[in-house]
């Protein structure tokens, strides 16, 4: 059933631009789900934050990641645990994507942020048909609303060789609510660079939107340990007004900018694994508003 929820996509193109001039070609592939399905785990956010959690590691059963990938960190000072998903590479260098499941107390938090939650198990079957050379991590954090606990908990209990082996944070934080953004003042430059030719690559929208306003999400405690991290978000400030409301609820999400997000996202990741540690720089031209 699952099997045929999947359309299969494969992309290429002369998207590294080395630092010698010369171009590289590299194939870039991966599976998209069908709207349904992301719009269908996109709707599971009931429950206070210990259900979500549950529904978090259901989804990642059903997509596929199971037995000894599948894990749970407990959290000092939280009822929840962080929820751990594996695909492994041939490399032990690792590609980490996490999204928080808790919520404020305020609101049903579907942008804040079940959007990124809920997406993580279909970036896992985005990636899961294709050898890959790094080792992804999806993580489910708890605890954000908190003060980053789950996170930090996370990077804290980090070795410094395991730090080392982390080549890229990619942090979703309230999506869909209007095209894909990216917090390029607090992410790595090269990080933004190949979002931006991805985003050109797919023709799907995309430009720099900070929001030093908000605050903090999951990728400070990566960035104070030097761990290169991204930040993808949707928020504008038309719609920071969403935020910690009563506002947060199902009705807020553009479920078309939603899905182009996912999308992109799929994309990025597997351009990630093919273009981190090559040689050169992609061409700085970055949107912003």
């Amino acid at each position: 059933m699952q099997h045929k929820a999947i359309r299969s996509a494969v992309f290429g193109v002369a998207l590294l631009i080395l630092a010698t001039g010369a171009r590289l070609q590299a194939q870039f592939r991966f599976q998209v789900l069908t709207p349904e399905v992301i719009e269908g785990r996109l709707k599971s956010f009931k429950g206070n934050d210990s259900q979500r959690q549950a529904t978090v590691k259901a989804l990642f059963h059903e997509a596929g990641c199971t037995g000894e990938n599948l894990t749970e960190q407990p959290v000092k000072g939280l009822k929840q645990s962080n929820v751990i998903c594996v695909l492994p590479g041939s490399t032990s260098a690792v590609i980490l994507i996490g999204a928080h499941f808790d919520h404020a107390d305020v609101g049903e938090g579907v942008v804040d942020n079940w959007t990124g939650a809920s997406l993580l198990p279909s970036l896992y079957q985005a990636l899961n048909t294709q050898r890959r050379r790094h080792t992804f991590l999806f993580l489910a954090f708890a605890g954000e609303e908190k003060g980053l606990v789950g996170s930090r908990f996370y990077v804290q209990s980090l070795t410094e060789e395991q730090a080392k082996k982390i080549d890229a944070t990619v942090i979703m934080d309230t999506l869909g609510l209007g095209p894909t953004e990216m917090w390029v003042s607090r992410s790595d430059k090269r990080l933004v660079n190949l979002l931006y030719g991805m985003s050109q690559l797919l023709k799907l929208p995309l430009s720099g939107v900070n929001v030093d306003k908000v605050g903090m999400s999951d990728e400070e405690p990566f960035i104070k340990r030097n761990i290169p991290a991204i930040i993808i978000h949707s928020l504008t400030q038309k719609t920071l007004h969403v935020v910690h409301s009563a506002r947060d609820n199902y009705g807020a999400i553009h479920f078309d900018d939603y899905y182009n997000s996912y999308k992109l996202l799929s994309g990025y990741l597997a351009s990630l694994d093919e273009s981190l540690g090559l040689q050169g720089e992609i061409p700085e031209k970055i949107p912003s508003n």
